[in-house]
């Protein structure tokens, strides 16, 4: 699967990112969230455990 953006050669600077909903650190498009981007929330595991302890 290739990356949603057709600019990527080898750059992974234009890849799309967006934060995270936990620590608001900037996330990068992975291989692995292909089929997910838009579902994709949190940057770890260790993120999705501290949103869901908070509230």
């Amino acid at each position: 699967m290739t990356p949603p953006t057709p600019a990527f050669r080898g750059n992974k600077a234009a890849l799309p990112t967006k934060p995270c909903a936990a620590c608001r650190r900037p996330m990068t498009w992975r291989r692995r969230w292909a089929r997910t981007w838009d579902e994709v929330k949190f940057c770890s595991a260790a993120c999705r455990r501290a949103k869901s302890a908070r509230g």
